[in-house]
């Protein structure tokens, strides 16, 4: 759906206008004389790209502590040099 409106008009009421497009998604045509000048347009929103560690967030379970999960399971002893 789209509307006329002289420019003048369009001045006049330009912030209000713009939200009217914004909120009933909706052009609005401006014209000069009776001509067509311009065409304001709703824009469409960018659709939010997930990163993909963002997409498995709460998918996994750890079972074990952090300890545990970073241990290579070999125990060392540090030594103390011989002097």
């Amino acid at each position: 759906m789209q509307r006329k409106i002289p420019a003048g008009q369009f001045k006049a009421q330009c912030l209000a206008l713009l939200d009217d497009v914004r909120d009933s998604h909706t052009e609005i045509i401006v014209t000069k004389r009776g001509k067509p000048v311009a065409r304001v347009v709703p824009i469409e929103e960018p659709k939010r790209r997930r990163s993909p560690l963002g997409s498995l967030k709460g998918t996994v379970i750890q079972h074990c502590s952090d300890e545990e999960l970073f241990s290579t399971g070999i125990v060392w002893e540090p030594s103390m040099p011989d002097d």
